[in-house]
């Protein structure tokens, strides 16, 4: 299994319309590498779902249920109706929610932690898609299940 952080603006599509729909389609991803990400997730990998822009948060799990597919929404974009025989170069895969975190797991937090001081997050601070190491998704999960009975004594 692997684990993912993927990131949203809550404004465009945070963790409740995720809920909400109660699976998506992760698509409209520009960037190479976090379309290779994109291609190497597999159905059942764990993915942390973060907030950009707006209270940066980790703020829920999600699992991957369906792997890599061209993106629908890439079909329109002149560089590949163009090239007609030529298949989109972005991918998308499908996310069902698992658990909303019972406390955000903020940035600030996630800096302050010494033993995340090399998180892919805080490396590649612009990537969208990108991936986690198994001790850095475990310590981010407990940090956001524990988080309020700890901080509320």
């Amino acid at each position: 299994m692997n684990y993912w952080l993927v990131k949203s603006e809550p404004d465009t599509y945070g963790w409740h319309h995720f809920m909400e729909q109660g699976r998506a389609v992760w698509d409209g991803v520009r960037n190479y590498q976090a379309r290779n990400n994109l291609r190497l997730m597999q159905v059942g990998d764990q993915v942390l779902f973060y907030h950009s822009v707006t209270n940066p948060a980790v703020v829920g799990l999600a699992t991957v249920v369906r792997e890599s597919y061209p993106d629908p929404t890439a079909l329109d974009e002149p560089v590949v109706a163009n090239a007609a025989a030529r298949p989109t170069p972005w991918v998308v895969v499908e996310l069902e929610p698992v658990m909303a975190l019972e406390k955000p797991v903020t940035l600030a937090r996630i800096k302050a932690e010494p033993m995340l001081a090399t998180v892919a997050l805080i490396k590649q601070s612009r990537l969208s898609v990108m991936p986690i190491k198994p001790d850095e998704f475990e310590l981010i999960l407990a940090m956001g299940q524990h988080a309020a009975k700890s901080e509320d004594r």
